[in-house]
């Protein structure tokens, strides 16, 4: 991923008004981002409970998305993350919510998914695991390759309205 300054970070969001990005905290370990080794960038605000951030690249440019995570705990064992296919313990994986971007997004227009509560998708999806007998390391690749292209189409999905009119 490209570096993004504070600055940019603030300015990529598409479906935040303007007093929620006054209010955003960006991760405490912001200032040592290693941009090299990311593919996305996806962070719980510190300060505000049940919010959280994505920012992909998409033909080149940061689009950031704000999400909401949903309120209360599954009864299920286990869960999947729809975005790095990790198998979590159910109480750590949430459902995020954001509000589409431009004209949908103000008619109450929403999308959603479950994602790992803590956005690690990025670290878990390098996890070493030990190797199988036939697993080979091109299979975490396809992982990350995954995780990267699954977080770019949910980011998407939520600024297609506002990208289709720029």
């Amino acid at each position: 991923m490209s570096p993004l300054t504070e600055d940019d970070v603030r300015t990529s969001f598409v479906n935040a008004r303007p007093e929620e990005l006054q209010v955003m905290a960006l991760p405490n370990d912001f200032v040592l981002t290693d941009w090299d080794h990311l593919d996305f960038l996806a962070w719980r605000d510190p300060r505000t409970r049940g919010r959280a951030y994505v920012i992909a690249e998409v033909d080149g440019e940061p689009v950031g998305v704000l999400l909401r995570a949903a309120e209360g705990s599954s009864s299920a064992r286990s869960a999947m993350c729809n975005l790095c296919h990790t198998m979590q313990p159910a109480d750590q994986v949430a459902l995020f919510t954001a509000r589409k971007a431009g004209e949908a997004g103000r008619n109450g227009d929403s999308v959603g998914t479950y994602m790992c509560a803590d956005l690690s998708c990025h670290e878990n999806v390098r996890l070493a695991a030990p190797l199988a007998p036939s697993e080979i390391r091109a299979s975490v690749d396809r992982r990350i390759d995954g995780t990267r292209r699954r977080t770019e189409a949910f980011v998407e999905s939520v600024a297609q309205h506002a990208r289709s009119r720029s």
